[in-house]
């Protein structure tokens, strides 16, 4: 839960700590300290900036939700949830811009890891399927809708509501 400077400022203080503790012959201490900075790091390709970024992506903050993703170098060695809900954040920025390439991107690779609720998965392959059907590739969003509605026990109301105004579209797109 740390912004990237936080957690170089922090590693930074146990490398202090550990050097101070190695000139003291502190071993104990020094371990901790070892320990600590593996930790640190092991969050940085972990963890990322994910969590802090859930909490503006959730106040709708999406300037600061992307600042935040844009730390993370490396998504792809983000651990599975954090990768997941990495790229459902993404793909809701990517809406948001109205950049609807990416935005389908990004929910077709959420839509393989598991996010924080069935809702949110069920979410993500609507939005691809809605995109799909926006850019006429009907196989794909009735292909996506079949996974959507596997789901349907699970749904809330408003998204039973979405998947079928998609597929009243779709057969009105086919008749």
């Amino acid at each position: 839960m740390f912004t990237n400077r936080a957690r170089q400022l922090v590693i930074a203080v146990f490398i202090l700590v550990l050097l101070f503790s190695i000139y003291e012959r502190g071993f104990e201490i020094s371990g901790i300290a070892l320990l600590a900075i593996g930790v640190l790091v092991w969050g940085y390709f972990k963890e990322g900036t994910v969590i802090l970024a859930a909490k503006d992506f959730h106040d709708k903050n999406y300037e600061q939700t992307e600042t935040l993703l844009r730390q993370i170098a490396r998504p792809n060695l983000l651990a599975k949830k954090r990768r997941g809900y990495y790229e459902y954040m993404m793909g809701g920025i990517a809406l948001q811009k109205q950049d609807f390439e990416a935005a389908e991107k990004h929910y077709e690779i959420a839509a393989q890891y598991p996010l924080r609720s069935v809702n949110d998965h069920v979410a993500a392959l609507v939005h691809v399927a809605n995109i799909s059907l926006r850019n006429h590739r009907f196989d794909k969003v009735e292909a996506y809708l079949g996974l959507a509605k596997k789901q349907e026990n699970n749904l809330t109301a408003k998204m039973r509501e979405v998947i079928l105004k998609l597929e009243q579209e779709i057969k009105q797109r086919n008749k």
